[in-house]
């Protein structure tokens, strides 16, 4: 009879045979080879080999334990575990009451010999796991030597001797940065990501628009993007500066024919149509963001800006950069002006819409394409973006770095804006005492010398924040009316250029405070007959004569009615006589011929103005 057929008689199972002593036992040997090429049974462990010695352990089951001391180290785990077991072992040999109750249970005191086969297994058991997090070790070394190099460079930097400048001493100035382009990214620091980008929609898997880019955003509302025949080339480059320029080809030029004769008839209904067949067209999008602008449709005209520049954006050459500060766009190739004038229209509606800081960066974008000669004039602007962003670092850094050049301080806007710069900086409390002090100094210094020079500017704007003055100020003659009358022409058109714009940041009770007693200082200079007095008068009669086209241009586009009304008269502007956007006329007509440029890329035959060594608008 088999063995099966037995133990099924006797009602017995598999498994349940009796065990000899030595069936629980087997060795434990620090050798991995060993491990890995015997595989011992239940019974009885392979042999040792020489000068290897096994341990045995009755139950496996006592070193299940033994896992939750992985992160304790070997050594310590190795001499708690034998103090232990020496304890035990006193305590087993010493008393005869641990002696009977240790034989009445099955688990058995630990060894040495246990206590040394415990710490081998937990050093395996620790080898094991740092060949697992072999892939992380090796990236965190290496980030780390990563940073010690780069802080070694960064010492030796401090160093080395100082070479010349890369390009020029204003490229830091004028530097852009790609994430302050975003409006987004203000708003969301105002109001939280989730408020910003709750509303939009995830993204398409469809990919319908050719490229990122960083002066918009595609939006999914708008048609599909084909090339409108505008493109982007390299003139030349020399002195570390690249000279670009667009070019218009014949298809582009057929639109621009249709796009003049759409202005010329006075009915915005045929640029809907024009942007029907072209609707990447620069000039028409303008043009048509300008008329929803005048019917109160902000939204709109907002939307058709960011499309021409998206437009203008896909058509840039590989080489120019927004950032760099080292790409410039001539003003006077009618094909360049679109691009400026749609820069300026989104800054404005960006510093209406809330985001100063934004509305800088693109004035600095606007002043790096030609900071030489700047046609638009934006220094008249950047001193007071750059306020509104509470950025008064970035405005007294721009004055310390062109004062000595461009004579910013004969600017009035700089002249006003730069010590209130420092007067709000010495407000903050996050600054020590000692820099406190000093901002607090320069900033009275500053002011004085600009109530000496501009003295016409002081009644207006207590006006404009409806205070009223002290009879010793408004009735002595520095300060009184005949300061504001006798100031020339130009000259009073950039002080009502500054007020009409910067005005309300004048209100505050602290800086009014600060502006007495400054003002009574002045006074106490002027009646003691300082000759300083004198000297900035007839400073005002020489430089302010009359201004540069670019001013007037600015002030075209700001729109600021006390400024408009200081404008000389019509017959100078008598090509814009449209009621809308008159600068994509003047790109159009100049672009056509019309008696002025001819062909792909004329010049403008009138000679550009430049300004005198003695203009105060150095711009």
């Amino acid at each position: 009879m088999s063995r099966r057929a037995l133990r099924r008689l006797r009602g017995e199972q598999r498994g349940q045979e009796p065990l000899g002593p030595d069936a629980l036992q087997f060795v434990l040997r620090d050798d991995d080879d060993v491990e890995e090429g015997s595989n011992p049974g239940l019974g009885g462990g392979a042999p040792a080999g020489p000068g290897k010695e096994g341990v045995r352990v009755n139950n496996r089951f006592e070193l299940i334990n033994i896992e939750d001391l992985e992160d304790d180290s070997g050594v310590t785990g190795e001499r708690s575990d034998c103090a232990l077991a020496g304890d035990k072992g006193q305590a087993h040999h010493g008393s005869p009451e641990t002696k009977s109750k240790s034989n009445g249970h099955t688990a058995k005191a630990a060894t040495p010999e246990q206590c040394n086969a415990s710490g081998k297994l937990r050093k395996k058991k620790k080898k094991q796991k740092n060949k697992k997090n072999c892939p992380g070790g090796p990236s965190e070394n290496g980030l780390e030597d990563i940073d010690r190099i780069l802080e070694r460079i960064e010492d030796n930097s401090e160093f080395t001797c100082p070479g010349p400048p890369p390009l020029s001493s204003r490229k830091h100035v004028l530097y852009v940065e790609h994430r302050h382009l975003n409006p987004d990214t203000e708003l969301k620091r105002y109001f939280g990501a989730r408020a910003v980008l709750g509303e939009q929609r995830p993204r398409q898997r469809q990919r319908m628009y050719p490229k990122c880019t960083w002066l918009t955003t595609p939006k999914s509302t708008w048609p599909r993007y084909s090339k409108p025949g505008l493109s982007m080339r390299l003139l030349e480059s020399k002195k570390g500066l690249s000279f670009f320029a667009f070019e218009h080809n014949e298809e582009y030029q057929q639109a621009q024919h249709k796009f003049l004769a759409a202005v010329e008839s006075m009915e915005p209904n045929n640029i809907v149509v024009l942007l029907q067949t072209s609707p990447y067209h620069v000039d028409s999008l303008l043009q048509l963001s300008d008329a929803c602008r005048f019917q109160e449709d902000q939204e709109m005209a907002r939307d058709l800006t960011e499309r021409a520049l998206y437009s203008m954006e896909c058509a840039f050459h590989p080489l120019f950069s927004l950032t760099s500060g080292t790409c410039r766009l001539d003003y006077r190739r009618p094909e360049n002006r679109s691009f400026y004038l749609a820069l300026y229209k989104q800054m404005s509606f960006l510093e209406k819409r809330g985001c100063p800081r934004t509305a800088l960066e693109y004035c600095k974008l606007i002043l790096s394409l030609e900071p030489d000669e700047d046609p638009l004039c934006m220094l008249l602007l950047v001193d007071h973006l750059a306020l509104r962003a509470r950025n008064y670092e970035y405005l007294i850094h721009l004055f310390q770095e062109w004062e000595a050049h461009r004579n910013l301080s004969q600017l009035p806007n700089f002249a006003f804006s730069v010590p209130l710069a420092y007067f709000l900086l010495s407000q903050q409390t996050d600054l020590p005492e000692h820099e406190l002090s000093s901002a607090r100094e320069k900033a009275s210094l500053l002011v004085r010398q600009a109530l000496t020079m501009f003295p016409g500017v002081l009644m207006p704007l207590l006006e404009y924040c409806s205070v009223r003055p002290d009879a010793a100020v408004s009735n002595h003659r520095f300060f009184g009316p005949d300061a504001e009358i006798s100031q020339p022409p130009a000259l009073s058109q950039l002080v009502n250029l500054y007020l009409g714009r910067s005005h309300f940041l004048w209100k505050e009770p602290a800086i009014m405070n600060w502006l007495e007693e400054n003002v009574r200082e002045v006074l106490q200079i002027v009646d003691s007959g300082d000759p300083v007095v004198g000297s900035c008068e007839s400073r005002r009669k020489v430089l302010f004569q009359r201004a540069p086209r670019n001013i007037h241009r600015h002030v075209i586009l700001s729109e600021i009615k006390e400024a408009v009304a200081a404008l000389p008269p019509a017959k100078f502007y008598q090509p814009w006589k449209h009621n809308c956007s008159l600068l994509p006329v003047i790109i159009a007509q100049l672009y056509h011929g019309g008696g002025k440029t001819g062909g792909r890329s004329g010049w403008w035959s009138e000679s550009k103005p430049r300004l005198k060594q003695t203009d105060a608008s150095r711009s």
